[in-house]
């Protein structure tokens, strides 16, 4: 197993925060953004991504000759092996955003379906307008994603009264119950009331929540996303949302930022919070115990956790 022994950090804080580092390592400052003048990049052979924005700046990972290793601090990791090269290890921070994410997930729902964001553009006029809302209890559930935010999402679920169903990639039982296939989120969507994806993005769940799956839905089925923006289709999900057909509470969207001038900003069917389901007060201590963890390991010539890739952990 190759060594690794300088890691850059995205700014001077997080590599602070994490000092001293284990016995073995150094800790350099590259934000990914700027080219040092003064050869670290040639000493650089592991890289921890911004949080915010990494995705814009994947195209620096190229520059590092000699890269065996690269984290994020998200949960996903759109893009990166393929920044990163096959001869590099890349970890995600999968768990990291697992409570978070699920959190807002759970209030998304209660929100839209109580009426919450209503009540909230009325408090602006001062109108008083009591009305029968949906109620989460009784509701039929179909939770895509059976990872470690699909487990929270639905051990969250569980004192609301739901009938929850999990889909995963491929049908299987596992210590929780049964998961279905991906393939029959068609046939599943048309006896449930939320669909809640929490599916990373890859070449299969691309657009998996497309035109069929959408209008496979009931009338009035409320459409949750906290996973990936391009799981879903959006032109498909605007044109059940403008119809009053679908609603939909979405935490992520493609494209991201969603322009102003798009429609299901002014939806009433629409609630939309801008991508900000890890990004809570338990993301930092989190992080650094994940970072730390995963720093010891490096010095220890261990293979850190969370592996996507591989590449010389092999």
């Amino acid at each position: 197993m190759q060594t690794v022994r300088t890691v850059s950090f995205p700014d001077q804080q997080l590599l602070d925060d994490l000092s001293p580092l284990p016995e073995g390592l150094q800790g350099v400052v590259w934000d990914l953004e700027t080219d040092p003048d003064d050869g670290t990049l040639a000493e650089i052979d592991g890289v921890i991504l911004p949080y915010i924005n990494a995705g814009a700046v994947l195209g620096s990972l190229a520059k590092v000759p000699g890269l065996k290793y690269v984290q994020t601090q998200s949960t996903g990791y759109d893009g990166v092996i393929e920044a990163a090269g096959p001869a590099a290890g890349v970890a995600s921070a999968s768990g990291v955003h697992a409570a978070a994410t699920a959190e807002l997930a759970i209030g998304l729902i209660l929100a839209k379906l109580r009426g919450i964001d209503q009540a909230v553009r009325d408090q602006q006029h001062g109108l008083w307008r009591p009305e029968r809302r949906q109620s989460l209890a009784d509701r039929r559930v179909l939770l895509v994603g059976v990872g470690g935010i699909g487990q929270e999402v639905a051990r969250r679920l569980e004192p609301f009264e739901v009938t929850v169903t999990r889909v995963g990639s491929s049908a299987r039982a596992d210590e929780h119950g049964e998961v279905h296939a991906s393939s029959e989120l068609t046939a599943l969507a048309a006896t449930h009331d939320i669909l809640v994806s929490v599916l990373p993005l890859n070449g299969h769940t691309h657009q998996l929540i497309g035109e069929e799956v959408l209008a496979a839905l009931p009338d009035g089925a409320l459409v949750v996303n906290v996973g990936r923006g391009s799981v879903v289709d959006t032109a498909a999900l605007t044109k059940e949302v403008l119809s009053g057909r679908l609603q939909c509470a979405i935490d992520v969207v493609d494209p991201e930022p969603l322009p102003q001038d798009h429609p299901l900003w002014s939806a009433p069917n629409a609630l939309i919070t801008p991508h900000v389901g890890g990004n809570a007060s338990a993301f930092q201590p989190r992080i650094f115990k994940l970072l730390r963890k995963q720093l010891e390991a490096l010095a220890a010539r261990q293979s850190p956790a969370n592996l996507v890739q591989a590449g010389p952990f092999a």
